[in-house]
């Protein structure tokens, strides 16, 4: 069990970045969007928290344009943190990307044009990065033999179950215009999923933050690293970029949920803070002493947060 709570601690967390869209040579989008300072200040951020993350999940359009370079640049960025992380990368293809390139910079394969399926166990946790991605299109596929390939790795359920992590997200979308290039044949993928050991869903491409359910499991489609879409966006444009909104996702897997937080991938000043050395102040109160300090509104604890809150 957790020190404070009724739940026991995540058997598992892992971080959810998605559509970081790299350029080749240090390009920047749109000639102004610098897409490896928000990756570089979440993995600073993750090494200083000492949160044990199992897997790093990058849900696809890695680079904007297939480029190798902007592989091996993301390659160089990331790695040497998973490093000192001590955790373990899993790469996911997206409609930007391009299977020759990633295949041979990201996975160290020799080039292949197959679909970029794989999987990855990490402490009985199985994640399943799945290839949705069209040659020559931005909409997502998925053939027959990637599905009856999916079957038959989900035939054997892992021992902490499943995550599933692919680029097009098999939901509906409130930006009409993303219907256009949207995951096709979605109730096949559901027919297989359904009833299987996936426990959760990872995927990005929308360029929002956004949760639901597919065939009965949890989805969470990350912001996008680089750039987001504007959902109330005035009525005079049927899409508008901003960027705002760039977050990551922390999963944490729990012995029977999955809870999916977002993280802001930006910088800026802490209003208030615990210290770290409080813990063992905390720890070493009973239950009921506990609730009557924290818990009891009118207690001494509260009493100064309130009065600190309210600038009095």
């Amino acid at each position: 069990m957790s020190s404070f709570g009724q739940h026991p601690s995540a058997e598992h967390v892992v971080v959810h970045i998605s559509d970081t869209h790299l350029l080749a040579g240090n390009a920047k989008l749109y000639g102004s969007i610098d897409s490896d300072a928000p990756l570089r200040l979440l993995m600073e951020r993750l090494v200083a928290s000492g949160i044990t993350i199992d897997a790093l999940v990058f849900t696809g359009d890695l680079a904007d344009r297939g480029e190798e370079d902007a592989y091996r640049r993301l390659r160089s960025l990331v790695e040497p943190w998973a490093t000192k992380l001590n955790t373990q990368i899993v790469w996911v293809m997206g409609n930007h990307d391009e299977r020759e390139a990633f295949s041979s910079v990201l996975t160290g394969n020799e080039p292949s044009s197959a679909p970029q399926d794989a999987v990855s166990v990490v402490n009985g946790l199985r994640i399943i990065a799945l290839d949705t991605s069209v040659p020559g299109y931005h909409h997502g596929e998925l053939t027959l033999a990637q599905l009856e390939w999916l079957a038959r790795e989900l035939e054997t359920p892992a021992e902490k179950g499943t995550l599933l992590a692919l680029h097009h997200p098999p939901i509906p979308t409130p930006i009409e215009l993303m219907g256009l290039i949207e995951l096709e044949d979605q109730a096949a993928l559901a027919a297989v999923v359904r009833g299987s050991d996936v426990r959760g869903i990872l995927a990005g491409h929308l360029h929002y933050s956004t949760y639901s359910t597919f065939a009965g499991v949890p989805i969470s489609v990350a912001a996008a690293a680089c750039y987001n879409i504007d959902l109330i966006a005035p009525a005079t444009t049927i899409l508008s970029a901003k960027t705002t909104g760039l977050a990551a996702s922390l999963v944490h897997v729990y012995p029977e949920q999955v809870v999916f937080s977002e993280v802001p991938l930006d910088d800026v000043s802490e209003i208030m803070s615990y210290d770290a050395s409080y813990r063992s102040v905390v720890e070493a109160m009973s239950a009921e002493e506990r609730k009557a300090m924290f818990s009891k509104k009118d207690s001494e604890f509260n009493s100064h947060a309130d009065q600190v809150q309210s600038g009095s």
